[in-house]
């Protein structure tokens, strides 16, 4: 196994995503024409370790997050292909809510992000609580789950009637998380 390094730029924090992950080392032949591979979604349907880490670097500090595929199968599944594949490369935490939670997940390259955008999960059954430092998906409704996560910044518990699956949580750098600028003038939904 090798580990991949997943970078993502942002003005206000640099996220960065590392995930043990497996890769060959090949590359394409000099002047070979290579298409992005994150333009083919169904490409990306491992079943992910019963439990893995992903690791948040950014601009303030790392963020270790721990996810539990027993809590939700199918978003940690996705999440773990979406990390391993490279998707979260050159994004950025986009929405912080002071007291609700931080947002990220639309990938740099807008034709990826277009590809995904009707990648849609059937919602996985609440197991956990969307606690302090939980992780999941952000979704505008039921079974309309796709690649955007958040972290919550206090005790959501009324996400979990909506159907908001946590996939894991925040296990080092939750005051990191505490720090992100929210600044941007984005209200509550």
């Amino acid at each position: 196994m090798t580990r991949s390094a997943l970078r993502c730029h942002s003005s206000a924090l640099t996220l960065v995503v590392l995930l043990f992950a497996c890769g060959d080392g090949s590359e394409a032949p000099k002047g070979a024409v290579t298409r992005n591979p994150l333009l083919r979604p169904s490409a990306y349907a491992e079943t992910a370790p019963t439990t893995y880490r992903v690791r948040l670097e950014t601009s303030v500090g790392d963020v270790m997050i721990q996810v539990h595929r027993d809590w939700a199968p199918l978003g940690a599944d996705r999440f773990y292909n979406l990390a391993k594949g490279g998707y979260y490369d050159d994004s950025r935490i986009y929405r912080v809510l002071d007291s609700f939670m931080a947002q990220f997940g639309l990938n740099g390259d807008p034709y990826v992000t277009q590809a995904w955008k009707t990648q849609f999960l059937v919602d996985d059954p609440v197991v956990e609580s969307n606690a302090r430092g939980r992780v999941a998906f952000a979704k505008g409704g039921r079974h309309t789950r796709t690649t955007e996560i958040f972290i919550s910044y206090k005790d959501n518990r009324g996400l979990d009637d909506d159907g908001f699956a946590p996939i894991g949580e925040v296990i080092e750098g939750m005051d990191v998380v505490d720090s992100f600028y929210a600044d941007y003038g984005d209200g509550p939904p």
